[in-house]
């Protein structure tokens, strides 16, 4: 049974990522912040952790890690002109900074058990320029940056991977999807003409966290209904 780290697992994307796994037969140890989970599995360790706190505490961590995912993320999609500097520097901070603190914490674990993958999230913007997209598209590009880093550092024990999705249907973009004409635009966008889900990018995180993916690493995942190649 491997031992797997999913930080912001509590909703969405990392909730449903932490019940993959669980259902799976895997040892998950969850991590919340602002949404403690309504109804927690007696399966699943949760724990809250602010990834912004320097001084947070990670000693519920376990000797011997297996893998780690980093789901917390920002959806700002505001034209440039309005965007501040600081809107630049609060994105770095969760969407980076926030995953160095974590897999820095997680690393001896990871490095313990002797084959591990890190699982990270970036966005299709990162590879297609896409309007009002500036403020995600430079917290995520500086994420791919981190991962093919790492992938390079931490072979051959330690595999890094990522997942870029498009616009998902997820409790953080419900904004997006507030009408039924926002979620139709939303469709049509992609070629495969419907929105992500939880499930399409959680299958695609549990798949590069597992075994199942052993000879990958380095890679970015583009799960997007085929936006970043297709036109």
């Amino acid at each position: 049974m491997d031992k797997i780290l999913v930080v912001g697992g509590s909703s969405g994307i990392g909730a449903r990522l932490v019940s993959l796994l669980a259902e799976t037969g895997h040892e998950v140890y969850s991590t919340y912040f602002q949404h403690p989970p309504a109804h927690p599995a007696s399966d699943v360790s949760h724990h809250y952790c602010n990834v912004l706190d320097e001084a947070g505490s990670w000693d519920f961590l376990p000797a011997e890690l297996h893998g780690m995912s980093y789901c917390p993320g920002t959806i700002q999609l505001r034209p440039f002109a309005r965007l501040r500097p600081v809107d630049f520097e609060s994105d770095f901070r969760l969407q980076v900074t926030g995953a160095v603190r974590a897999i820095q914490a997680a690393l001896p674990a990871l490095k313990a058990s002797g084959r591990a993958s890190i699982v990270l999230f970036s966005t299709v913007a990162v590879r297609t320029g896409l309007p009002f997209h500036a403020q995600v598209a430079t917290s995520k590009g500086a994420v791919e940056g981190l991962a093919r880093a790492l992938a390079a550092e931490l072979a051959p024990s330690i595999r890094v991977n990522v997942v870029a999705p498009s616009l998902t249907d997820t409790p953080l973009a419900a904004s997006l999807f507030n009408t039924e004409e926002k979620r139709a635009a939303n469709a049509q966008r992609h070629p495969l003409k419907r929105t992500g889900t939880v499930e399409d990018i959680a299958q695609a995180a549990a798949f590069l966290l597992t075994d199942r993916s052993s000879w990958m690493t380095g890679q970015v995942l583009h799960v997007d209904g085929g936006l970043s190649v297709i036109r």
